[in-house]
């Protein structure tokens, strides 16, 4: 089973880097983030072409998150338990006994912003919606662009980084406390000591990719029954190289069968 995840940063501006990957790599199930279109223009015909059907909700100019998968969900869930439900940012998708959690975390701005205390606060209600719906035990993926660096090696320099929305202690904290309920990150799992190793790079840095200045904000984290059967997790460097890129770069990951 392959899953991969991806901030696109727009749909409809990268679909000659999501279409061509689709056909050559063929995951199962593949996430998307700031997808930035009203669902009513969202491109689902060009993934049914490739045999893939596409949950999804976004709006146009921000958020948006969708599934495409190779079979059809028998329960999709849009947003948490409490308002404001965040629509766009969260979406779960049940295929039998495996559930995909795709989220858009709050990126928050700046520390002294409603919207940081809002990113902060996201952490916790999510924790609480994976209590209320699932259990440990369950077969459950949660990735996406989750707005945290959780390592000092997920940045290219701690020392100047540290107090950002996205590498601080009380992000740590609150995205800690989430995986407590019971995720692993697989990449971690796979390169447990590895610097460098970058899912963002900021467009207003000039070479930002040549010279190794990113970040990994985005994941791909499982239950223990899963990430038990992880035997890769890599990021797919080429996809922020590309003509007109996202910011983000794809992660994907791969696991056996029972």
């Amino acid at each position: 089973m392959k899953i991969a995840t991806y901030n696109v940063n727009s749909i409809r501006s990268r679909l000659h880097i999501v279409l061509p990957w689709l056909q050559k790599n063929i995951p199962d199930y593949f996430c998307l983030q700031e997808t930035k279109v009203d669902d009513d223009k969202f491109p689902a015909a060009e993934f049914a072409d490739l045999g893939y059907l596409v949950t999804f909700k976004g709006h146009k100019q921000y958020s948006g998150v969708a599934i495409a998968s190779r079979r059809k969900p028998q329960k999709v869930i849009f947003g948490l338990d409490d308002e404001p439900r965040d629509a766009e940012r969260i979406i779960a998708a049940i295929y039998d006994n495996l559930t995909i959690i795709n989220t858009y975390v709050p990126q928050g701005q700046d520390k002294e912003s409603p919207q940081y205390a809002y990113k902060l606060a996201w952490f916790g209600r999510f924790k609480k919606y994976l209590k209320n719906h699932f259990q440990p035990q369950n077969q459950i993926i949660w990735c996406g662009d989750l707005n945290v660096a959780p390592e000092k090696i997920d940045v290219h320099d701690p020392k100047r980084i540290l107090g950002h929305v996205c590498f601080n202690e009380d992000v740590w904290k609150a995205y800690a406390d989430v995986k407590s309920w019971g995720l692993t990150d697989v990449f971690r799992l796979h390169h447990p000591n590895e610097a460098g190793q970058y899912t963002f790079f900021d467009y207003r840095m000039r070479d930002a990719v040549s010279r190794k200045l990113g970040w990994r904000v985005d994941h791909i984290l499982a239950t223990e029954s899963l990430a038990s059967r992880s035997y890769i997790c890599n990021i797919d460097l080429p996809t922020r190289l590309t003509e007109k890129p996202s910011d983000h770069v794809l992660i994907y990951a791969e696991f056996k069968g029972d």
